[in-house]
């Protein structure tokens, strides 16, 4: 019995000198990091979306831009079922349900309105993530890590935009393999998914796709930057944004 606890602790005590001499031994390996920063990434400390409803209306244009985005991010587009969805249109009594009132000029009322995750300053849906699959970066982003995601959909409900779908099936059963973007992740069945800003292209000094594509109907920036392209629409036309009893503060505003 002596012998087996003198034992036991002649190795908790190796076990313990190890540790102490690990973060010594990563700090002297090299020194580089596994992931570099590309040269070119471009940086804000809030990114933040204008929608101007003036330019962009129509369920075409705003289809135009859904495809851009989803073949980007190999959205599946599955036949007699609700496809799975980053961007898409939606009336405007949707879109504002509690800015409606019975004297709004015919041309609002009846535009189509792109819809998409708004990145919300205060996100329920980051909240109630039991596995931390949703977070908030430090520039604002609602991001995903779709490993981490268990598929228990407490995201979706506790989003008050329906801005989140679930993957009920493969979704890689309805991708042509041929046309897949190589550079960013298929799900699988089970996971949530959304848009995610194009991190992705952010972090190679690119816009989000689809504010490239939307022939500057779509303004991007940093809202903490007073001379950002989006702070400067914000000053010089009417915004609102969705939802604002929910208390979210979303980070797409919409020019009306």
């Amino acid at each position: 019995m002596k012998n087996n606890r003198r034992s036991f602790i002649k190795l908790a005590g190796i076990a313990a000198a190890g540790l102490a001499l690990a973060p010594k031994a990563m700090a002297s390996g090299g020194g580089a990091a596994p992931v570099k920063v590309n040269a070119t990434a471009i940086h804000a400390a809030h990114w933040a979306m204008v929608v101007d409803t003036t330019k962009l209306n129509t369920a075409e244009g705003i289809e135009k831009l859904a495809h851009v985005c989803h073949a980007i991010h190999n959205v599946p587009t599955i036949p007699n079922k609700q496809n799975e969805k980053w961007l898409w249109g939606a009336p405007y009594d949707e879109a504002f349900p509690e800015q409606e009132n019975p004297h709004l000029s015919e041309s609002v009322h009846t535009r189509e309105y792109p819809l998409l995750c708004n990145h919300c300053v205060n996100p329920p849906c980051v909240r109630v993530c039991p596995t931390k699959a949703t977070y908030q970066r430090p520039d604002g982003i609602v991001a995903m890590d779709y490993h981490r995601c268990i598929g228990c959909r407490y995201c979706m409900a506790g989003c008050p935009y329906g801005s989140r779908s679930f993957n009920w099936g493969e979704p890689r059963d309805y991708l042509d393999l041929k046309k897949l973007n190589a550079e960013y992740p298929t799900r699988m069945r089970g996971v949530v998914e959304k848009c995610n800003f194009c991190v992705e292209r952010l972090a190679i000094g690119k816009l989000p796709a689809c504010v490239e594509a939307s022939e500057g109907a779509l303004i991007f920036g940093d809202l903490n930057d007073p001379d950002s392209d989006v702070r400067k629409v914000l000053r010089e036309r009417f915004t609102i944004r969705r939802k604002p009893t929910a208390g979210t503060e979303p980070s797409v505003y919409y020019i009306i």
